[in-house]
């Protein structure tokens, strides 16, 4: 069964924006967490990034103590974050690359030039009963580093798929609409995700021939995934973006009549008028 292990990193990002340093405010990502699991999610996953921009040291030692399910750490290789992952004990650390400037994770890890940090991290981890995946691109020889690392896991970064198909389905909707559309429109939509498919089918393939497990994740969307199923030998997809964006509209019903359900208690005039 393919698991979905949900990203919760968008509703921290929601709530620092407005209580940023305050060290508490809505929308609790904890609760987020606790729903996904209500809901049938199979983990958790939570990105403690070094410069603390949604996801906060409180948050994961909560979701430490509260979730039931599998909690999955993205971090960076950096020395303060292996520390934390190393008291926490989450179920398995997912050692992604950061950049400060990035809105979200650009890449996949380069693990042909830091094969020996992160084996010395793999080490840490596992000794500390962490199971350890490394976020990287489906390129040969990335993969075959990662399974030199000693990791359990890999995850595939779908990021380049995703755009691919994104274009792709510009480039269709262009084509077949009855407005004039933009000559610029259909150059820079003019991408097929068929190649960028062919590299996950064929990374996850040298993979599980290495004994690696596969994960994958970004960019993925309820429009993307069923091309992805493509893909074999996926363990879990992790997902939050869309997840979020989605909560917004198929949510939006209940949060209305609650809303009006409490505003039903307001009067006009103060009691003692009436």
């Amino acid at each position: 069964m393919l698991k979905l292990g949900v990203n919760i990193d968008h509703v921290a990002t929601i709530r620092e924006a407005r209580y940023r340093g305050r060290g508490f405010g809505e929308p609790d990502p904890v609760a987020a967490a606790l729903l996904c699991e209500a809901a049938g999610a199979h983990g958790i996953t939570a990105h403690l990034r070094e410069d603390r921009r949604h996801i906060q040291d409180r948050d994961v030692w909560a979701l430490r103590e509260k979730i039931k399910t599998r909690l999955n750490l993205e971090m960076a290789n950096a020395p303060e974050i292996i520390d934390i992952a190393q008291k926490l004990k989450p179920d398995i650390v997912c050692v992604v690359p950061e950049r400060r400037l990035e809105v979200t994770t650009e890449g996949g890890l380069d693990v042909v030039a830091a094969e020996k940090s992160l084996t010395e991290t793999r080490k840490k981890m596992n000794d500390a009963g962490i199971e350890v995946s490394l976020f990287i691109a489906p390129d040969e020889k990335q993969i075959a580093a990662s399974a030199r690392t000693g990791s359990q896991f890999i995850e595939l970064h779908t990021g380049k798929f995703a755009e691919d198909f994104l274009s792709n389905s510009r480039r269709e909707e262009a084509q077949t609409s009855k407005y004039e559309i933009s000559p610029s429109l259909l150059t820079s939509a003019a991408t097929d995700y068929e190649p960028e498919l062919q590299r996950l089918i064929a990374g996850s393939q040298q993979a599980h021939a290495l004994g690696l497990k596969v994960n994958a994740g970004h960019g993925l969307n309820y429009e993307n995934l069923p091309v992805l199923f493509r893909v074999p030998h996926l363990v879990e997809l992790n997902i939050g973006h869309s997840l979020v964006s989605r909560a917004v509209f198929a949510g939006l019903d209940n949060a209305v009549r609650e809303m009006l359900s409490l505003m039903q208690s307001y009067h006009a005039t103060p009691a003692a008028a009436r």
